[in-house]
């Protein structure tokens, strides 16, 4: 049989090429981003009970009431934005049926999209599996900020929709007040959409402070909100996300994701209503992943790399292009194999794949797989 591919280019991610290097090599993983520690006995002891209380057939299509009521509460504490449950939460099988969903609702042939690169690897695909352009706008090195004349000028007649990630990943830098008036700014005299993936929204350091695009007035209004459950309480494997919109933007949401996967599992969705009753449950982990973060960056002063402490997410950069000339890619499959370390080179976050000599670590890890990994890191020879 002869089939076009809709994505040619397209062939297993990094993430699992490495993930599985790591484990035939048995190397500690420091390369995919899922956290390397259990999560809360508590939150296991909420799914048995309402597994075992007959909560097992099919939830709402938009998700269970009161775990979208208790989205809004943290929303409320957290943010200060008042957002109605019934019309503007949805619940999702994962942060990345959020994006997906957001941008097919609103994306058709012809459109573009504008994407900062590097981006994570799924903003592309799918902007091109609904017929749209991706538009890429280089993020300023070496601290990845936004350049917003060079977001400005590609901007087109054409420009249906930007794709924003905050913190972001790979490089953990946090958007500030003056990047959320940009943004706003560029967009209100024209008919452009926003996309945010926030799901390292509690993943910030040294007092940095996450700001949705939910918290600016005119971003509220045109924005897709995506968060991860996953992502802030350590249960990646759960695929539970969620989408936060205005009704007019939710409707069509929704029209997509009954057909992407109709509902998400419903005990797990009763199980973090309940364990989102008690806010400190997410509040303490800016402070639990700094005391990681800090521990992995003062290993790495003992090692050849570059580096400057990240502002967000669970991931951290290193440069070695002053010692090396070696590609990231050939590095990173090297360390796997030779010193037992596995790590993401950022290449592959690159539209063009410019290979720039930086690998990201994930620092998610318990802190004796992360000593074990420093004192090999200390050794490496490049």
């Amino acid at each position: 049989m002869l089939i076009t591919s809709k994505l040619p280019e397209v062939g297993t991610t990094i993430f699992t090429l490495m993930s599985k290097l790591a484990s035939d090599c048995g190397a500690i993983n420091l390369s995919q981003g899922f956290p390397g520690f259990e999560c809360d006995p508590a939150l296991l002891d909420l799914v048995d009970k309402y597994m075992r209380a007959g909560f097992n057939q099919y939830a709402p299509m938009s998700g269970v009431p009161v775990l979208r009521e208790r989205i809004a509460e943290k929303t409320k504490l957290v943010h200060g934005v008042d957002l109605d449950s019934e019309s503007e939460v949805t619940v999702v099988s994962g942060a990345t049926e959020a994006l997906y969903a957001a941008v097919t609702a609103v994306v058709k042939k012809g459109d573009e999209v504008i994407l900062f690169d590097p981006a994570y690897d799924s903003y592309a695909p799918a902007v091109e599996l609904n017929g749209g352009t991706p538009v890429f706008v280089p993020l300023e090195m070496p601290d990845f900020s936004v350049n917003w004349e060079r977001v400005k000028s590609a901007i087109s007649d054409k420009t249906r929709m930007i794709m924003v990630n905050t913190p972001h990943n790979p490089s953990g830098y946090v958007w500030t007040q003056d990047d959320l008036d940009s943004l706003a700014e560029l967009i209100q005299e024209r008919n452009i959409l926003v996309v945010s993936d926030e799901v390292y929204e509690h993943i910030t350091f040294d007092g940095r402070e996450h700001l949705s695009l939910l918290t600016h007035p005119l971003l509220r209004e045109r924005t897709f909100v995506c968060g991860s459950f996953g992502k802030t309480f350590h249960v990646t494997g759960w695929k539970i996300g969620y989408c936060l919109a205005p009704p007019k933007l939710t409707e069509e949401f929704r029209k997509i994701h009954q057909f992407l996967t109709f509902s998400t599992a419903t005990p797990l969705q009763y199980a973090l209503a309940d364990y989102l009753t008690q806010p400190s449950r997410y509040l303490t982990l800016p402070n639990f992943y700094q005391k990681k973060r800090d521990l992995f960056c003062e290993g790495l002063k003992e090692t050849p790399f570059e580096f400057t402490p990240a502002q967000g997410s669970f991931f951290q950069m290193v440069s070695y292009g002053h010692l090396s000339q070696e590609s990231d890619y050939e590095l990173a499959v090297r360390l796997t194999k030779e010193i037992g370390v596995a790590s993401i080179p950022i290449s592959v976050f690159f539209s063009d794949k410019k290979d720039h000599k930086i690998l990201r670590f994930c620092f998610a890890k318990n802190d004796l797989d992360l000593n074990k990994a420093l004192e090999k890191l200390i050794d490496i020879k490049l």
